[in-house]
């Protein structure tokens, strides 16, 4: 197996190497707490946007660049490299506009790729909850229908950027007599209601990273499925699926970065 890059890889590179080389993100901020260093990301990631750099691996026809899987490869470890910050919407850009890709329909893909690409939105990932554990199937917060919307109940824990999130990809159980994977749906809830209320879950290190998220009887329209009603197993595990093959793969590149730099 040859694992030299072909003359396209190394053309990419290059050109993301000399980009990054010539327009670094401004200093990290030292003062502001949490909310300063967040803004500093999604300056960044708009940064990052007006450049066409902030998601190479979506296709161009929804403003990326098309990247192969080493292509991206390559982008998370030049990025990583130059130790820049990831963008402030990673959970969208790696998770919810690739699955909307896949699931999504025509119009919710002209509502919301372009705002998660640009920051414009933010998203979060409403799966875990406090009782489930791993199992996602064991989930209790609960979708009932109301006219031509749902009205949702529950809680959900673990939530990273919950604080600063327009949109949550929520997966809700609707059907609570079917099998546990066969009665959950895929929903997009605006966070921006008086029924969602956010917890922060301080860390050892003072931040608040993760949040639990407190759901009163939210409303979000039938049009906010994903996938179809009852169909949210299935949508859930492609996000799953981009959560390892993306972010993870992105974090991983970047603890290689760091132990070889450490090590040299």
């Amino acid at each position: 197996m040859d694992l030299t890059f072909s003359e396209k890889e190394t053309a990419f590179r290059d050109e993301l190497r000399g980009w990054l080389a010539q327009n670094p993100p401004s200093p990290e901020p030292t003062e502001g707490g949490e909310d300063a260093h967040y803004a500093w990301r999604r300056d960044w990631q708009r940064t990052l946007y007006d450049a066409g750099w902030a998601a190479p691996g979506w296709p161009a026809e929804y403003g990326g660049r098309g990247a192969s899987l080493t292509e991206s490869a390559i982008y998370f470890e030049e990025i990583g490299r130059a130790r820049v910050p990831l963008p402030a919407n990673v959970l969208g850009l790696l998770l919810g506009g690739p699955t909307l890709m896949v699931w999504g329909t025509d119009e919710q893909k002209d509502r919301f790729l372009a705002p998660i690409l640009s920051a414009e939105e933010i998203w979060c990932q409403g799966f875990s909850e406090p009782d489930a554990g791993s199992d996602l199937a064991a989930l209790k917060t609960r979708a009932v229908k109301d006219g031509d919307g749902w009205v949702v109940t529950g809680q959900k824990v673990w939530t990273s950027g919950a604080q600063y999130s327009k949109w949550c990809m929520l997966v809700a159980r609707t059907d609570g007599e079917a099998a546990k994977h066969k009665g959950l749906t895929y929903f997009l809830m605006d966070m921006e209601q008086e029924a969602v209320q956010i917890r922060p879950l301080r860390q050892i290190t003072g931040e608040a990273e993760f949040n639990e998220l407190f759901i009163e009887e939210a409303r979000i329209p039938h049009d906010n499925i994903v996938g179809g009603e009852g169909n949210g197993w299935a949508v859930a595990i492609t996000t799953l699926m981009h959560e390892r093959a993306g972010l993870a793969f992105a974090l991983q590149v970047r603890v290689q970065v760091a132990l070889r730099e450490l090590r040299d």
